[in-house]
């Protein structure tokens, strides 16, 4: 079961990266963009715990930090 947590994680990040890769309404500044990282990213992270795959839980948790604080910020403009 945890597995299509992690599939659909990485559905989302890769959708979230090629629309920002190839359309420019896409940007890395919008808040679409980092909703998709952040659940993306918390899935991935869910998944890579039930993995016990450290390196992968920090890079996730990291990655989930990163474009949370973002999207923060983006909220408080």
């Amino acid at each position: 079961m945890s597995l299509y947590f992690g599939i659909i994680g990485m559905l989302f990040i890769l959708v979230a990266f090629i629309l920002d890769e190839f359309f420019k309404a896409w940007q890395q500044n919008s808040m679409k963009y980092n909703l998709l990282n952040i659940i993306g990213s918390g899935l991935l992270a869910y998944y890579a715990f039930t993995i016990s795959s450290w390196p992968f839980i920090i890079l996730n948790v990291a990655w989930f930090s990163a474009a949370g604080y973002k999207l923060v910020v983006l909220m408080r403009k």
